[in-house]
């Protein structure tokens, strides 16, 4: 189970200098926090002159502490006119400020004029202290703080990118040993691109033997303020010290990505891939975006909480609060997609389940602003409704309208977007260095050296996927009269789901039919929709005894789910060359299988699409781009496609 948060304690010391009671250290010199940044991280690893006429540039910390490294090196970013088109900068924190902390950190050191703003921004965008990973974007997407929350030792094995430089920063050797250890030095060797550099104020002789160790050379070089020596160094090993290289771009001979699939998923795509400036042809069969599963009135947006904080768990966090940055960004741009407001109900199925959740919140140390227990009264009264348990209040959460949304990321993408609707893809094909869609009379509808199929159940059989099984679900909503649960406040969520949306009109469901292929409305469906209702709200029971079922209004989708009910969303693999090496890959990890060069897969989201299709879209343009990953690897790995192909390769099932 994730351990939780345990977040900074604000101190000063005498002369105003932040300082930690529980290392019993200072966050940095007191000669100057920014000026030691720009000293010791950034001049100490050569920049900016390291990064001029780079596309991208991406930098590991190994403690973000009052994130003073990061705005010196944000603010040289801006200053350089051959600065890098994006830079990364990547950071664990063990125990990171509570915002309101932060602000007050940054008011006493930052008195430069140039960045006050910068920290101003980073402190408005600070995430909710919950663990994991935390992508934040500014500059338009230029620079992006990638903020791992939790135990270094922990989460450095965890990333997954190309560092071209390392600032080594944290408390002192002495006072947190942990962090200056070869485990942890051996994990950044695992990260670093040929001729990484490094820099830190420590000369410590463990330090200096660990990083020998772990393929880094070093040398003693001026220190900062009082200290009167530092390291810096570049990676060089002299033996190969890791089994795969880490990620590099795709080699594309121009930045053009088909997309098949105009739903959540394609969408999110699309607005992702645009923001990086490449251009996309996105193919659906429908007349206009968002026609199938992701046009129903609303859905809705959750954390999903377990006791044992699972993989599914895991990933629904990271999804939901990088969605909600994602959506709010889009919002700021000036697009509407009736996103609500006031929080989400998530209503316990009985006392057991209530007592168990609520005592699961508390253990993993979540804060009130991510979620909070609700007794029966204080659920009522945040519903403005009579109901029938208590239960989790996520005051984020909530419900939209997913069709306004793709409308909104494809307007995001603006000319860079060429949509292909009305026309069904039917086949790929690779011809060189491009692939070429094929509609159903064989004719091209689009070629590019990128395509991604994001088409939900019809997306392995394109991609020609052997081992990639996914089933349909057939969801049956059901649209209640307008003198029906009118007086709702939110969204509730529990044994079905509730959804006040626009002229008193409840939207209720959904149904649950496992490889049920029929599109029409049935009254059955209508018909336990109602009586999942009457569980969650006893109260409107006998106003549903009123209603004709036959008579309701609704709508039919269908849900794309796979046996373990995780997304598929990454790079394909590529399974005529897995069967072929299939005795060699027996005992092989995901990273050893065989990919589909310049083919990718996001579908099979289930039930959860507006939670994860940002994340998701993310993932699959920063493997496109060789960015860093913005998930913890054994995260991503849940969620890779080839996880089919590679359970088959081991259970000696192929070859």
């Amino acid at each position: 189970m994730t351990d939780p948060l345990i977040p900074a304690t604000l101190a000063f010391r005498d002369d105003g200098t932040p300082f930690s009671p529980a290392y019993d250290d200072i966050y940095h010199s007191a000669v100057g926090a920014l000026a030691q940044a720009h000293y010791v991280f950034v001049a100490g690893n050569g920049l900016p002159r390291r990064w001029r006429e780079r596309r991208t540039f991406t930098i590991v910390e190994t403690g973000f502490g009052i994130g003073g490294n990061f705005l010196a090196t944000w603010a040289a970013w801006r200053d350089d006119p051959a600065r890098p088109e994006r830079l990364h900068f990547v950071s664990t924190e063990k125990h990171p400020f509570a915002q309101q902390d932060l602000k007050a950190v940054h008011a006493r050191i930052v008195a430069d004029a140039t960045i006050a703003p910068l920290a101003r921004q980073l402190a408005d965008a600070w995430p909710m202290l919950v663990p994991g990973m935390h992508r934040l974007e500014f500059e338009g997407g230029r620079v992006t703080l990638t903020l791992a929350f939790g135990d270094a030792s922990e989460l450095l094995p965890k990333l997954w990118l190309r560092a071209d430089a390392f600032y080594l920063d944290g408390f002192s050797p002495a006072k947190n040993p942990d962090l200056w250890s070869l485990p942890v030095f051996k994990s950044l060797a695992r990260l670093a691109s040929d001729g990484a550099t490094f820099a830190t104020y420590t000369c410590a002789g463990h330090v200096k033997r660990s990083l020998e160790q772990a393929g880094f050379n070093w040398r003693k070089v001026d220190g900062f303020g009082w200290k009167r020596e530092m390291l810096a160094g570049e990676f060089a090993p002299r033996w190969r010290v890791r089994r795969h290289e880490p990620p590099s771009p795709l080699a594309v001979s121009e930045r053009h990505a088909i997309v098949i699939g105009a739903g959540l998923a394609g969408c999110a795509l699309t607005e992702r891939l645009a923001a990086r400036g490449w251009r996309i042809s996105l193919i659906d069969r429908n007349e206009a975006a968002a026609r199938e599963a992701s046009g129903n009135p609303a859905g809705v947006f959750h954390p999903l909480i377990s006791r044992d904080d699972s993989v599914a768990s895991r990933i629904t966090r990271a999804g939901f609060l990088y969605a909600l940055r994602r959506w709010s960004a889009l919002e700021q741009l000036g697009h509407s997609f009736a996103r609500s407001t006031d929080g989400l109900l998530h209503l316990a199925v009985d006392d057991d389940e209530a007592s168990a959740l609520t005592g699961a919140i508390a253990s993993l140390g979540y804060p009130a602003e991510f979620v909070t227990p609700a007794s029966l009264a204080d659920a009522q009264a945040l519903a403005h409704a009579p109901l029938a348990n208590g239960g989790w209040f996520y005051p984020h959460g909530g419900s939209l309208d997913p069709a306004a949304l793709c409308a909104a990321q494809c307007e995001a993408a603006g000319d860079l977007l060429t949509r292909h609707f009305g026309m069904q893809a039917s086949r790929i094909e690779r011809a060189g260095n491009r692939w070429h869609v094929f509609d159903t009379a064989g004719r091209s509808i689009a070629s590019a050296p990128v395509v991604i199929v994001a088409n939900a159940c019809d997306a392995a059989r394109i991609a020609g996927l052997q081992h990639a099984p996914t089933r349909i679900i057939r969801g049956q909503l059901t649209l209640l009269p307008a003198r029906i649960a009118c007086g709702l406040r939110v969204p509730l969520i529990g044994d079905g789901y509730a959804v006040p949306i626009d002229d008193d009109i409840t939207l209720t469901g959904a149904t649950y039919e496992l490889d049920d292929a029929d599109p029409s409305l049935r009254a059955a469906g209508h018909t336990e929709n109602l009586q999942r209702l009457a569980r969650m709200m006893p109260a409107i029971e006998p106003s549903l005894e009123t209603l004709d079922a036959s008579a309701l209004d609704g709508r039919v989708a269908f849900r794309c789910v796979t046996s373990d009910r995780l997304p598929m969303a990454g790079a394909l693999a590529d399974e005529a060359t897995a069967a072929r090496d299939a005795t060699a890959l027996r005992g092989a990890q995901l990273l050893d299988l065989p990919r589909s060069e310049g083919l990718y897969g996001a579908f099979s989201y289930g039930s959860r699409g507006l939670v994860w299709a940002s994340l998701a879209a993310e993932l699959i343009a920063s493997q496109i781009e060789g960015e860093p990953c913005p998930l913890e690897r054994d995260l991503a790995d849940s969620i890779d496609p080839a996880r089919y192909l590679l359970r088959a390769l081991r259970h000696g099932e192929l070859g």
